[in-house]
């Protein structure tokens, strides 16, 4: 387990973490994480395929490599005979499934942590055994996009597609896209049919919002078109400093919805990842900041807090995930090079453009 002496110094940021305060957030994912690899939101809660890879990257920011190899075991020891997941799977136990939609964005995520850990530890054993997992993971994912670029949301357990597309979930699956082409091209194994999708993807988020349901109340849908790489450059800042005021709470973080007094620290950590992607490192680092009054005993996150009326934190739940971006969004600040590979996208492929602007 990493003690505070192995912590390394990318996971060192003033006002946000100290050796001994990441050493105890690491540990703090590790207790919560199966033996058999599986790292549930906390123990009796359950798992989804989506926190769980954001749990397994965090423990590669700290050099837990080992561990983060199990919870990508995991996944390809129980993949769908479809490429797919389920949604929700009890305290970790793949017997135990309580939700079997199957998320288009929670599948495809398995290629961001992939070719995070593979960028982590140069493990070309490890992305030839993932290399299967991450191909028919994007072919069911695929198998959701719309005409106009958009992936619909999930399949309903007896295989329905619902093809509703959400604009948080599009953005993750670019991103993913991206990631999965970036390991074909590792392999040497070209996917011109990806390179299309990704970019008719890219293409509907930033050109066409009436494809997505409108989940704009959500801060998820204000940021994620930029931390997913779909919008970039001028175009992201002013996304982002549009609705700055409406989503951000000076000293107390993000709001996870409109008008909600809820902040949340997986949200305000995700938008630090996308603020520092437009090279706004200064405003990433005050928002990380801006939620120490989360972190509990022990180095785990609360979920959130409420901060008007009976000032509460809600829901009394200290979740991986929310742990894991924390450990994430300090890496990329810190310059952890698979981290900044993996989320400033510079080194990822694009996707191909359509030809046509519909």
């Amino acid at each position: 387990m990493t003690s505070p002496e192995q912590i390394a110094e990318h996971l060192l940021l003033p006002g946000v973490l100290t050796a001994e305060q990441a050493a105890e957030t690491v540990a703090g994912i590790l207790a919560v994480q199966r033996e058999d690899g599986a790292i549930p939101w906390f123990r009796g809660h359950h798992l989804d395929p989506w926190d769980h890879t954001e749990a397994a990257m965090a423990l590669d920011t700290a050099g837990e490599h080992a561990a983060a190899a199990r919870a990508y075991e995991w996944l390809a020891r129980h993949q769908n005979a479809d490429g797919s997941w389920y949604a929700a799977y009890q305290d970790g136990d793949h017997t135990d499934v309580t939700d079997r939609g199957r998320e288009t964005n929670f599948v495809a995520y398995v290629a961001v942590g992939v070719w995070h850990h593979h960028l982590a530890t140069g493990d070309d054993a490890f992305l030839d055994r993932m290399w299967p997992v991450v191909y028919a993971a994007v072919e069911f994912v695929l198998g959701l996009q719309q005409p106009g670029g958009q992936i619909g949301w999930k399949r309903e357990e007896d295989g329905t597609p619902v093809n509703d597309a959400l604009l948080t979930g599009s953005s993750s699956i670019h991103h993913a896209l991206r990631c999965a082409l970036a390991i074909a091209e590792a392999r040497e194994e070209p996917q011109p049919d990806w390179e299309l999708a990704a970019g008719a993807l890219g293409h509907a988020i930033r050109n066409h919002p009436e494809r997505f349901l409108d989940k704009s109340r959500y801060s998820m849908d204000w940021y994620y078109p930029v931390l997913g790489g779909a919008v970039a450059g001028a175009a992201a800042k002013a996304r982002i400093d549009a609705h700055w005021d409406e989503f951000v709470v000076p000293g107390l973080g993000v709001r996870c919805v409109l008008p909600n007094p809820w902040v949340t620290g997986g949200e305000s950590c995700e938008l630090a990842l996308a603020l520092w992607a437009m090279g706004e490192s200064d405003r990433a680092l005050e928002i990380l900041q801006s939620i120490e009054h989360l972190r509990a005993e022990g180095g785990m996150y609360w979920t959130g807090y409420v901060f008007e009326g009976d000032k509460a934190v809600w829901p009394e739940e200290l979740t991986t995930w929310t742990a894991g971006s924390l450990l994430l969004a300090v890496a990329a600040l810190g310059g952890d090079e698979a981290t900044v590979a993996v989320f400033g996208g510079e080194r990822l492929p694009r996707g191909l453009e359509p030809d046509c602007c519909g």
